[in-house]
């Protein structure tokens, strides 16, 4: 009997294979006669046609490949005679366990790659398109992705065999489809191998997809609600859906689920932000009652459109005989400071019938605000204004506010003597009524300490100060109040550059150049001659 080294096959424990150099079997020790039961001895050696094949080849080096079901590499191993001695290792587990470790470090590599793609986007139809198109290109044929809905009709989003996205709406009941309303009501999938794909409805099937063989529903999990369901369809002729795909569909799904979640959430406060914040916005200035007013606005942060400095203008109206109008500047800055912005303006609102007694409706608005649980304070102008033949009269009352500043048709700027007590400090405040009279083509310009107090300049650290407004505003002199607005933003906004600012709100009322010739509805913009 040969040996190899120091072992001999018929002690081997591995089936081994002794080939003469003329290809003839030699010996077979019990294990390879088990394991190969047509190969015999003197006869050449033709089984298995891959060990035999590197055999008559002579190829260096080990081989392998399957017997039956099973996988062998094999050893050669030459002798002195000029055989070779092929050992056999059966390394059918060996290859599964890699097999399967290679599939697990896909799928991890999928999911993070798909969470990437979920979360890069925080609308709800794009995350929808995202689901489905991995789902058809990683884990079935086709997908589709249905969100959940009050209405009759389920919005669906499908994926085709060809990778195209299709958005439909379906009038079809979810009891049609076997465990899809379950699955939109977030219970447990029901596996896909009780699911008959004959019993799917014509809207569920892509068109050219052909006949359906295997149909897995997988729920879409969110933050505390269902986020909708996941199908998963596979062609006839495909394998059907193992028990590893439908748990790693349902992974997949978890994380499809929360990115949905998520973009429903954020498009749900968005539209409540987008709301509210339309309701905090300044109003659109406008000719009320043959006088012009314009208005301008910039929060201390660039990308929000509201903050603590606010203006309003109140048309006169049956509890209010002039036109109110209101500029005021909350402590603080950004979403909070606008929400009590919000506050004051409703309760100045409110208090329009007393407007005819500025001292009065500021002590109302500070009862008002120190009776809120969070002390903030505020200061504020109003201006109550009325149209006396071609002039404008306009009574001015400031709440620890900055003076209103008129400007004259010759160019003069003036202070108006007004002042009194920060809103929401003191129990008790005190106010001082300054009377102005606008000729043609003067203005009144309210306008909050962010503009005097905005830094920058040639240094950057210098602030825009009262003198260099007035001095800006002498060259205002009777031009409309729209045209005294842009001058001073502009000169304002040249003057920051880059640099951080507080919130910057101007209002300016002009008594306009000539006779008013038409307000139909005391309201409209109406003509004016020169």
């Amino acid at each position: 009997m040969n040996t190899v080294g120091a072992v001999s096959p018929a002690t081997a424990p591995y089936p081994v294979v002794v080939v003469d150099r003329a290809g003839r079997v030699v010996e077979l020790n019990d294990a390879a006669s088990a394991l190969f039961p047509a190969t015999r001895v003197h006869e050449p050696l033709s089984s298995p046609p891959w060990l035999a094949s590197a055999q008559h080849a002579a190829e260096p080096g080990d081989v392998g490949g399957e017997v039956g079901d099973r996988y062998f590499s094999a050893q050669r191993t030459g002798l002195a005679d000029g055989g070779t001695a092929w050992w056999l290792v059966d390394e059918t587990a060996h290859r599964a366990v890699a097999a399967e470790l290679a599939t697990e470090r896909e799928r991890t590599r999928f999911l993070a790659e798909a969470s990437s793609a979920l979360l890069a986007s925080l609308n709800l139809d794009r995350c929808m398109e995202v689901t489905a198109r991995l789902a058809a290109a990683h884990l079935a044929d086709a997908a589709l992705v249905i969100a959940p809905s009050r209405a009759r009709k389920l919005p669906v989003v499908v994926c085709d065999q060809q990778g195209r996205l299709t958005r439909v709406t379906v009038s079809s009941k979810p009891e049609d489809v076997p465990g899809l309303a379950e699955a939109l009501r977030g219970f447990p999938p029901v596996p896909s191998r009780w699911i008959d794909p004959a019993t799917a409805p014509d809207w569920l099937i892509p068109e050219g997809l052909g006949p359906v063989g295997s149909l897995a529903i997988t729920p879409l999990p969110g933050h505390g609600v269902p986020a909708g369901a996941l199908i998963l369809l596979r062609r006839a002729e495909e394998a059907a859906f193992t028990e590893s795909e439908e748990a790693f569909a349902g992974l997949f799904a978890a994380r499809a689920g929360a990115a949905m979640s998520a973009a429903r959430l954020y498009a749900e406060q968005n539209a409540v932000a987008d709301t509210l914040v339309r309701a905090l916005l300044p109003p659109t200035p406008r000719h009320v009652e043959g006088v012009e007013f314009a208005g301008g606005y910039r929060a201390s942060v660039d990308t929000d459109r509201i903050g603590g400095d606010f203006y309003d203008v109140h048309p006169p109206g049956e509890e209010c005989p002039e036109t109110l109008a209101v500029l005021g500047d909350v402590a603080g800055k950004g979403l909070e400071a606008a929400v009590l912005t919000g506050k004051i303006r409703n309760t100045l609102h409110a208090l329009l019938p007393m407007a005819d007694d500025h001292a009065r409706m500021l002590r109302r608005l500070n009862n008002a605000m120190r009776g809120s649980e969070r002390v903030r304070f505020a200061t504020l102008v109003l201006a109550s204004v009325r149209r006396e033949d071609r002039d404008v009269l306009v009574r001015l009352t400031s709440a620890g506010h900055p003076a209103p500043l008129i400007v004259r048709r010759d160019g003069r700027v003036e202070e108006a003597d007004t002042g009194g007590t920060l809103i929401g400090a003191m129990p008790t405040i005190s106010s001082r009524t300054a009377h102005v009279r606008l000729a043609p083509g003067e203005t009144c310009l309210l306008y909050t300490d962010g503009v005097t107090e905005a830094k920058g300049g040639p240094l950057g650290g210098t602030m825009f100060g009262e003198q260099r407004l007035k001095r800006a505003l002498a060259e205002c002199a009777g031009i409309p109040a729209a045209a005294v607005v842009e001058r001073v933003q502009m000169l304002a906004d040249e003057w920051i550059g880059d640099g951080r600012h507080d919130d910057i709100a101007v209002l300016a009322i002009t008594a306009p150049r000539g006779a008013h010739l038409s307000a139909v509805d005391g309201t409209t913009r109406g003509r004016y001659t020169t």
